[in-house]
């Protein structure tokens, strides 16, 4: 059984995607990272869910709970490290 992902949606541009990207790295979190520049759907989702806005990061992760633009504390409590 495939293990549930968390899911990225983000620009390669966006400073604050990076910031994430490097957190989950080094915390070593797999992740799918979908670049909303390059995925239309991925895009209609994030405008979506954040009520029309482009915010990104938006992370979903496999409770189905979402984080908008979180600091790495933010995620840090939502991963328990």
């Amino acid at each position: 059984m495939k293990e549930p992902i968390i899911i990225i949606y983000a620009t390669h541009w966006c400073g604050d995607c990076i910031r994430v990207r490097r957190f989950f790295r080094q915390n070593n979190i797999p992740f799918e990272w979908i670049d909303i520049d390059d995925c239309p759907e991925g895009e209609r989702f994030v405008l979506e869910t954040n009520h029309g806005m482009r915010s990104v990061p938006t992370i979903v992760f496999p409770d189905g709970s979402i984080q908008v633009e979180p600091s790495n504390l933010q995620l840090a409590v939502k991963l328990d490290l």
